[in-house]
């Protein structure tokens, strides 16, 4: 709008690029989701530790992101209650449901679709460094300017433009700091922030980059409330009996945040790891179950639909004429999607779906 030429001559370009013809219109997708997260220096005075251990910008494959969204942490902000649990999973009058079942279709979902956890930080980066909303104003005008390989994780892993957070040894403790994922390096700031700034190390200086050069105790006590928020979490599903509605891949990091291990085997064990590829998803028994799950249900759902029009056809004649509504055509397309959802090529239709959950535990098995 405040540029009518600029944003033309995109459009145009577009449509050049991919030969759109004039007749036909320019799309112009989501192709990436960063999700954000509040981060703060503690509180003493309302008893908050730290939450401020995340670089601006991280990558996280599937078992860490989902450890945090299993967990929905936030740091202290107006909009929020305060260090803790947040978030939709964790507000009961919004699902009937178990919370397991809505972390059942996101995790299949993420491994189907192979998603790409990158987040921005919000509020504080480090303890010293308030930045307020800014990280996330300024991440769309990066992401824009980087072409589609440079946004995937393993091109940026390998060029060195994100370094993998490990574990380390403080004070006579194991800090869990590769629950972090990775986060993006000078190297990344030079190349891709170069792209906006002349001297893009300014913006995001090294202590940016690497929280724990800020305050090293900070950021050892920020990452331990973060693994006990994550336990303390992840006990509320054994406590209430979820755990055992947990498709494999989930019941295997809860186990990991409540306990510390799956069968002796921690988050990075290479067994763990492959529970999270779409190969083992799409060969797995339980996968097969959310589309057999599905395929009832929809049985369930167009022979409810030829029922209801044959009472209807029943009844229609005592309170409306027969030529307002077609029928026979309706009740055609209710019984051929019946016999198209309960024929078992329906099932390879349904490959590569979430399919639906069972309800393990919650419903009965009829």
């Amino acid at each position: 709008m405040v540029s009518p030429r600029a944003a033309y001559l995109a459009k145009i370009a577009a449509r050049l690029e991919r030969e759109i013809p004039a007749s036909r219109p320019v799309h112009f997708p989501v192709t990436a989701v960063l999700a954000g997260r509040k981060n703060s220096p503690p509180d003493p005075a309302a008893g908050l530790p730290p939450l401020a251990v995340y670089a601006p910008i991280h990558y996280q494959q599937l078992p860490e992101l989902f450890m945090e969204r299993i967990s929905s942490l936030t740091g202290k902000s107006p909009a929020t209650t305060g260090f803790g649990s947040e978030g939709a999973l964790t507000k009961g009058p919004f699902n009937a449901l178990w919370p397991v079942v809505d972390l059942n279709n996101a995790l299949v979902s993420a491994i189907l679709t192979e998603d790409t956890g990158f987040t921005t930080s919000a509020g504080y980066v480090g303890p010293h460094f308030r930045v307020d909303h800014d990280v996330s104003l300024l991440v769309p005008e990066i992401w824009c300017r980087m072409r589609t390989h440079e946004r995937d994780p393993l091109f940026l892993i390998e060029g060195g433009f994100l370094e993998k957070i490990d574990d380390f040894a403080f004070e006579g403790r194991v800090v869990l700091a590769s629950r972090l994922g990775y986060r993006i390096t000078m190297a990344f700031v030079d190349h891709y922030l170069g792209r906006i700034f002349e001297t893009p190390d300014s913006v995001f200086p090294i202590e940016m980059l690497r929280p724990e050069l800020q305050d090293a105790a900070m950021y050892a006590a920020g990452v331990d409330a973060i693994v006990e928020s994550q336990r303390r979490v992840a006990l509320n599903y054994f406590e209430d009996g979820s755990f055992e509605a947990a498709c494999p891949p989930l019941r295997a990091l809860l186990e990991i945040m409540a306990h510390g291990s799956f069968y002796g085997m921690g988050v990075e064990h290479p067994e763990v790891r492959a529970m999270f590829t779409r190969d083992a998803l799409l060969a797995s028994d339980w996968y097969a179950a959310r589309l057999h799950t599905k395929q009832q249900r929809d049985i369930a759902l167009w022979l409810r639909h030829v029922r209801a029009l044959e009472q209807f056809r029943a009844a229609e004649q005592d309170f409306l004429p027969q030529d307002d509504i077609d029928l026979d055509t309706r009740s055609a397309l209710a019984r051929a999607q019946l016999t198209r959802v309960s024929s078992p090529a329906y099932l390879d239709e349904l490959v590569g779906t979430i399919g639906a959950d069972p309800f393990q535990g919650q419903m009965p098995s009829s």
